[in-house]
């Protein structure tokens, strides 16, 4: 059984950051436009709505303990007296992880975005009454013997993509269970009809995700953020904002 007051908390919050997602079209090194070059996907492809707030995690050990982070670093505890109040995380989450289930074995991680309020560069899209809400994305299960290692080399194992992510159906599962929603499914496709042009794939955001479907209120200004493309195992995941499309064909048309 993991007993978090005495675990290593530096290799805590390493095994369960969240990766970063790469965009659908590669990034040129500077200038930020996009390329041709876009991520090959087969099978059938998920679509989600792309949030944008702060990265959140809640880790649930086998004794119902738990912890709460943001992408960076951990902010609370259960049971702790003092709370970090970044982005106002554990305010939002802290009610949802009282009541989460204990996993039999291993850490459970539920990532979520914490959104609204004055999160975030978009948030006015969501709400213009200062409302704070979270959609969950993804989980993962990491083994607890990882937690005995270095931070270094947790670090080297989560890079090397030792985190364990569930596939679609187990979070949709998940999110069954536990009450949580997710971010919107907007479809599941065949990997033929996802777009790999800049501007067909500007195209296909603006059809298939004409508004935001989380905004809090109806104060908001409604404007997405953008899609996340995944294959239902989730080996193969990216993720296409708005703004850089925008942007990108912004400057092709300058040339």
């Amino acid at each position: 059984m993991v007993d978090v007051r005495s675990i290593n908390l530096e290799s805590l919050n390493s095994a369960t950051k969240y990766p970063s997602i790469l965009t659908f079209h590669e990034r040129a090194p500077k200038g930020g436009v996009l390329l041709d070059t876009a991520t090959p996907f087969e099978g059938d492809v998920v679509l989600t709505e792309k949030v944008d707030g702060t990265n959140a995690r809640i880790i649930v050990f086998p004794d119902g303990s738990y912890v709460i982070g943001c992408r960076e670093e951990l902010l609370y505890a259960r049971g702790d007296l003092i709370v970090n109040p970044k982005d106002g995380v554990v305010e939002a989450l802290r009610p949802v992880a009282d009541g989460l289930a204990a996993p039999d074995s291993g850490l459970r991680v539920l990532y979520l975005e914490v959104y609204g309020r004055k999160i975030g560069k978009n948030a006015s899209q969501y709400t213009g009454q200062g409302r704070i809400g979270f959609r969950m994305f993804d989980a993962a299960t990491i083994p607890e013997d990882i937690l005995n290692r270095t931070p270094a080399e947790v670090s080297a194992w989560r890079e090397r993509g030792g985190q364990a992510f569930w596939a679609e159906k187990q979070l949709r599962g998940l999110s069954a269970w536990e009450g949580i929603e997710l971010t919107p499914r907007l479809g599941l496709i065949p990997a033929s009809e996802v777009p790999t042009g800049i501007q067909e794939m500007h195209d296909f955001l603006v059809s298939r995700l004409p508004e935001t479907q989380v905004a809090l209120d109806a104060d908001g200004g409604l404007r997405p953020e953008g899609i996340v493309l995944r294959t239902q195992d989730r080996a193969v995941i990216a993720k296409a904002r708005l703004a850089d499309y925008e942007k990108t064909l912004r400057r092709y048309a300058q040339l």
